[in-house]
């Protein structure tokens, strides 16, 4: 082939090609939204859960947690779930 021949990186399609190509393109930015509120979801759930266990692990060598207002935090922390799982 000769170096002359220039094709400009363009294909003609029919309607039928490029409807399909534009209804994929509809769905990956779809898919691609629903990732990312899903992946903004599980951080929230990480960052809300990490908390807990870090508190339980300081002092490992005291047998007993002192934790006097227990139910109200376990009742705001279900909340905070709650609100996350709900988006």
């Amino acid at each position: 082939m000769s170096d002359d021949i220039f094709d400009f990186g363009f294909t003609a399609v029919d309607e039928d090609e490029l409807q399909a190509v534009q209804s994929v393109r509809q769905e990956v930015a779809a898919t691609s939204e629903t990732a990312v509120a899903t992946k903004d979801k599980l951080d929230r759930l990480y960052n809300a859960v990490v908390p807990l266990l870090t508190n339980l692990k300081k002092n490992p060598e005291k047998e007993y947690i002192l934790w006097p207002d227990r139910t109200a935090k376990i009742e705001q922390f279900e909340e905070k779930l709650f609100d996350i799982y709900n988006g």
